[in-house]
């Protein structure tokens, strides 16, 4: 979705050098244009504005994959033209779907027998395919709760704050109260045991974080796994666990064997992976895989056969690309185990190089753990100069694309900085983000601290104020900072 405004006067139309040879007048931005122009010039035109993007491979906000090897290119290219829906059409890429389904399925140590198919979707991304399984959950909490005669009006579903916001739209989209177990300094991720004490007869389900979007750290399943056991046995529920893999579902089974989060453990009905994250594959793909086919209610798949073939389906959305398909089925028999293991590792000892340069600087606390995704969480020992906020936009000169944030509750005064190291991120990109992070602070030591310097004059210039706390210090800070970058976005359209 789009969030846009009016232009200004003076910003009706799109004027381009290239274009001037084809075209001799300008073209509206925001109304379809008149007449057609030649296929040359509207390229370059639209090849001009995106110059103006950030480059994606220097883009260290996102999880998600900037780079594939050609011959993968080539092959979602030639399937572009391909609506996934249409099974009976493309009953080749359908087939390819299934595999992949089986594959990860295998990969989470699902409980299949000799010959037996795995249950589970390609889906948009792991929003979609979390969507998915949280209406599994509450359908069959629903039909339980009937069956007992009692209220089915109020479910609930237990996570920590810090889940991404596709959770927060699954609630608010499909009715479901989100009962958050608050975070607390030094520990950015879901307690298990405060999570359990919060499970109630209304609770469809507790959602753990294999690889949280704030700090990578890998939530314990295990520990949430028998506490809620524990639970069960007590209450007579069958509250069960979801996890949400969507970044450490293509990491854990390469570089922790051993850790059980999966499902190993009884009480994982469902798992969601983004295959365009650690998967290696460009946006637009993930995948939802439940326990076996009594963990997904049947009258949530849909039977339609105006396509040509009776064909089920269970998804928000209907039609889709396969190229996506495609690519994940490639790059699962193009690396195999022993491949992704070698990509996995190499990123693992990138996020090292990366984290053991931002120690020696001496300015930096590192907030990420290194079991967990690879990537480098960090903040200011000292941001009563500058602030995490000014680093992340100084780095923008360099063309890095470094986000800052603050914590969910109860944490929102830590302000964090966040490096995720993907396959193409190399170590010398790592030396070299080192280097430009020790430029930044050099340049920020030699300049007055602006948000600083606004609140000390604000602060000298009343009467009778109390002196603040540190943390009041910081909170004041980043919500200065904050609104001073929100301010500037407005500037441009919003996209969601």
């Amino acid at each position: 979705m789009v969030l846009s405004k009016t232009a200004s006067e003076s910003d009706v139309s799109i004027h381009s050098t290239f274009a001037s040879r084809y075209v001799r007048t300008s073209l509206p931005r925001f109304k379809m244009p008149e007449n057609s122009i030649p296929k040359e010039a509207a390229y370059q035109i639209i090849n001009d504005e995106l110059m103006l993007d950030g480059n994606p491979r220097l883009n260290l906000a996102s999880f998600v994959t900037t780079w594939m090897e050609p011959e993968c290119n080539t092959l979602m290219m030639d399937s572009i033209n391909k609506n996934y829906v249409d099974m009976d059409e493309y009953p080749v890429t359908t087939e390819l779907q299934n595999r992949c389904v089986n594959m990860i399925a295998h990969l989470f140590n699902a409980p299949l027998g000799d010959g037996e198919t795995a249950v589970g979707v390609g889906t948009v991304g792991s929003s979609e395919a979390i969507m998915l399984a949280g209406l599994a959950f509450k359908r069959k909490w629903q039909n339980k709760m009937k069956a007992q005669g009692k209220p089915f009006d109020k479910p609930n579903i237990v996570t920590g704050a810090n889940v991404q916001v596709c959770w927060e739209k699954f609630a608010r989209y499909f009715e479901v109260e989100l009962k958050e177990v608050k975070l607390s300094d030094g520990y950015y991720v879901m307690d298990p045991e405060k999570a359990v004490e919060m499970v109630d007869e209304n609770t469809i389900c507790v959602a753990a974080i294999l690889g949280s979007t704030l700090n990578g750290e890998f939530e314990d399943v295990k520990r949430l796994n028998d506490l809620l056991i524990e639970k069960n046995k007590e209450t007579g529920w069958d509250t069960p666990i979801h996890v949400d893999a969507a970044s450490g579902g293509f990491i854990a089974p390469f570089l922790y064997p051993e850790l059980e989060w999966d499902f190993r453990l009884p009480l994982v009905k469902s798992i969601n992976v983004s295959g365009h994250k650690y998967g290696l594959v460009y946006a637009g793909i993930g995948w939802a895989i439940w326990r076996n086919k009594e963990d997904l209610p049947d009258e949530l798949i849909f039977h339609i056969n105006y396509l040509g073939a009776d064909q089920p389906t269970f998804t928000l959305n209907f039609s889709k690309g396969s190229s996506q398909v495609i690519a994940q089925y490639y790059q699962l028999i193009r690396l195999g185990f022993e491949g992704y293991k070698n990509v996995m590792e190499n990123c693992q000892e990138n996020a090292r190089v990366l984290r053991e340069g931002i120690e020696k600087s001496g300015r930096f606390n590192i907030i990420s753990k290194e079991i967990g995704v690879p990537l480098v969480a960090f903040s200011l020992k000292d941001n009563s100069q500058h602030n995490e906020f000014e680093i992340s936009e100084t780095l923008r000169r360099f063309g890095w694309i470094v986000p800052a944030y603050t914590m969910p509750p109860n944490a929102q005064h830590v302000t964090v900085l966040r490096v995720v190291i993907r396959e193409d991120f190399s170590r010398t990109l790592a030396e070299r983000l080192v280097i430009d992070i020790e430029k930044v602070l050099h340049e920020l030591d030699t300049l007055p601290a602006r948000v600083n310097a606004k609140l000390a004059v604000a602060e000298a210039n009343g009467s009778g104020v109390h002196k603040k706390t540190d943390r009041e210090v910081q909170l004041e800070i980043t919500t200065a900072w904050k609104k001073f970058v929100a301010d500037k976005k407005k500037k441009t359209n919003g996209v969601c």
